[in-house]
């Protein structure tokens, strides 16, 4: 048995995701989860195999950044992104972050299925509908994103930065100090060896425009 997390933050896409994999005898949902938050939570008591996530979700943890949380915490949890998003941005980010999948959600129910188990045996399934071709040279440049050296939490911070929210609001976003939204951003510019405020946009605008 599959055990299964369906984390998606539209009830009605989650309920139809459940009902298709109900129709499979070895696949347990073993809980369903609205955010990126949710789903970290979950994760941790649910303990499953393989977790369906989506990439866009509200209140600050996307997807990418909840996959990060849970692969972190549980090296044996498989995660496939299911998304409507096909650009290579979004897929070049799946990558560097080493997700095990990645589908439309317009696939069928085979395909799901197909997934599921092909990650849960510890293999690779990608599937956006770009040639195979341009897919393997993505994995080819794996790991030339800058991105894969920050932290979750700075990722997060970046992304309100780019959004334009000032240090007070995100603290109070993420419930910290405004003193340690600043020392997160002078980390930040140190890892990437950024000089000012417009340089942390311009790369924040390059590596995280996905979930603008």
């Amino acid at each position: 048995m599959i055990k299964v997390l369906v984390v998606d933050d539209h009830i009605l896409i989650r309920k139809g995701i459940i009902l298709l994999l109900e129709a499979y005898s070895d696949i347990e949902v073993v809980g369903e989860a609205g955010d990126g938050e949710e789903a970290i939570i979950l994760a941790a008591k649910t303990n499953p195999d393989v977790i369906l996530m989506d990439i866009s979700m509200p209140n600050g943890l996307d997807g990418f950044m909840a996959s990060q949380e849970i692969m972190h915490q549980n090296k044996e949890t498989k995660v496939i992104l299911l998304t409507m998003h096909d650009e290579e941005v979004y897929l070049r980010k799946a990558i560097d972050i080493n997700v095990q999948g990645y589908i439309m959600k317009k696939s069928q129910s085979s395909e799901l299925f197909e997934a599921i188990t092909t990650v849960y045996r510890g293999n690779r399934y990608y599937k956006a509908g770009i040639p195979s071709e341009q897919l393997d040279k993505l994995f080819d440049l794996k790991g030339e994103n800058d991105a894969s050296v920050l932290t979750i939490r700075e990722q997060e911070i970046v992304r309100f930065v780019i959004l334009g929210y000032t240090n007070k609001q995100v603290s109070e976003k993420l419930h910290i100090s405004p003193k340690t939204v600043e020392n997160h951003k002078a980390n930040i510019m140190t890892k990437l060896n950024l000089k000012n405020k417009s340089d942390l946009i311009q790369y924040g605008l390059n590596n995280y425009y996905y979930n603008l």
